[in-house]
């Protein structure tokens, strides 16, 4: 990592210790009243991780389901930038959009990303490109509906990490792990890394 990218990753750190230490708090609205302040990111081993795995593609199209504040974009992107591919990322809200593209400018990787805002299944439906690599991170209740939209985009090979497979570990996140197994041509594992995480790929043809 680039001086930069460790400053702005630093920046994050020190806003999930100050969020870790106080009391959680409900925002306004629910989950998708558009006033959630919460960062709720993957902690920097699963970043690293996330790195390494997409860095060992060539040229990927990268795909992350759940932008929120942007932290494991800067992963994702720096990845992008050394493996000569990009990163599309999608996001419910704008204003965590806009914090997240604030940030990957600070750290000099925001021409590698593609923010785009709204549904999510929506979106995915209207790619025109296949991807090499999907991070899944968004609703819970979301993981399988993507699944179903992401999987017929995927090339030979890609690779896919959902998180929060351990903690909470939800119904929903379980209906998940088996969708994602029953698939045909994909290996699985269940990884305890950060709050758990499923990793899969995609047999090549």
């Amino acid at each position: 990592m680039d001086d930069k990218i460790q400053t702005v990753l630093n920046l994050y750190h020190e806003r999930m210790q100050q969020e870790r230490s106080q009391p959680r708090v409900e925002a306004p609205g629910g989950r998708d009243g558009g006033h959630d302040q919460r960062m709720r990111s993957i902690g920097p081993e699963t970043g690293q991780l996330l790195n390494i795995l997409a860095k060992s593609l060539k040229s990927p199209t990268i795909l992350e389901l759940g932008t929120s504040f942007g932290y494991s974009g800067i992963w994702l992107a720096e990845a992008a930038r050394a493996a000569g591919g990009k990163l599309i990322t999608m996001e419910l809200h704008d204003y965590k959009s806009a914090y997240a593209q604030h940030m990957a400018q600070q750290a000099g990787v925001a021409d590698w990303i593609d923010f785009r805002v709204g549904d999510a299944v929506q979106m995915i439906d209207e790619l025109n490109e296949k991807v090499d690599f999907v991070f899944v991170d968004l609703w819970k209740d979301l993981y399988v509906p993507c699944l179903k939209a992401f999987y017929p985009r995927l090339k030979p090979g890609a690779i896919i990490v959902a998180d929060n497979m351990i903690r909470p570990g939800t119904e929903d996140v379980k209906r998940y792990g088996q969708a994602i197994r029953a698939l045909p041509d994909i290996a699985s594992v269940l990884l305890p890394v950060g709050t758990g995480i499923e990793v899969s790929r995609l047999e090549t043809e």
